[in-house]
């Protein structure tokens, strides 16, 4: 579903180089954890892959259901099928949550040729989506993620991650700053929504997510590659022993 091939990438700023050639294919229905030591390249894979600026890709590819992704604007890989949850949500002051879905929503069934959802239809299905994610219906009727709480907000992207149903999620850090009652309703969330045609890359430092989110292979990045791929077993180990051993290893 997706495949990464020998990516490098740089800062467009510092020429400075964050990967140095990434190899990775997520399958359909799977999900695929990354762990690694900070400033290993982890949220900057994230970043290139959904089009962030910033960043010069100087060679390799990632393609999403055989179509170049690096090609295209964000939004053609919006609605392409690729979905990136961020570390930290921003606000957007002034722009109401139902408003700002509806929107996405039909912006994405629009770009597909499909067509796009009613009022009453939309309004039904983000009720229910809603309420499985404990989502209070007070905070659909807020602007985007103001005031909203750590736990808010990821489960607000969860819950936009529901409407517009991916069929590749990349979670970037998703539990960061999450306390064990709202990262257990996230990982509900992300769950749910596990199924054989959407594919998951979980990026993540910490063990405790993936006692929530099972993953079905977990890698260990570090400095811009991907140094080691197994099992859940190999997060536990992660968990007991830290990186050292791992990049011993690597190193020997």
């Amino acid at each position: 579903m997706l495949e990464i091939k020998n990516l490098h990438v740089k800062l467009e700023e510092e020429d400075k180089v964050i990967l140095k050639g990434v190899n990775l294919t997520v399958e359909a229905g799977k999900v695929h954890a990354i762990m690694g030591p900070n400033g290993s390249g982890k949220s900057t894979l994230a970043y290139v892959l959904s089009g962030r600026d910033g960043y010069v890709v100087t060679d390799g590819s990632a393609s999403l259901e055989g179509e170049e992704l690096l090609e295209m604007e964000p939004e053609e890989r919006a609605a392409a099928g690729l979905f990136l949850a961020f570390q930290y949500p921003v606000e957007i002051p002034g722009v109401g949550n139902m408003t700002f879905l509806r929107t996405a929503v039909n912006a994405q069934r629009k770009a597909r040729g499909e067509e796009e959802m009613s009022s009453g239809d939309f309004l039904k299905a983000i009720r229910a989506k809603a309420k499985d994610l404990k989502i209070d219906a007070e905070m659909l009727k807020r602007p985007v993620n103001v005031g909203f709480s750590g736990g808010e907000k990821k489960r607000n992207e969860i819950l936009q991650m529901a409407m517009l149903e991916p069929r590749m999620c990349v979670l970037d850090e998703t539990d960061s700053g999450l306390d064990v009652d709202a990262m257990k309703l996230v990982a509900d969330g992300v769950n749910a929504l596990r199924d054989a045609g959407r594919g998951f890359l979980v990026i993540t430092h910490y063990q405790r997510l993936l006692d929530h989110i099972k993953p079905d292979v977990v890698h260990i990045m570090a400095d811009g590659r991907i140094i080691k791929t197994g099992g859940p077993e190999l997060a536990l180990e992660v968990e007991h022993n830290g990186y050292a051993d791992i990049l011993a290893e690597v190193q020997a």
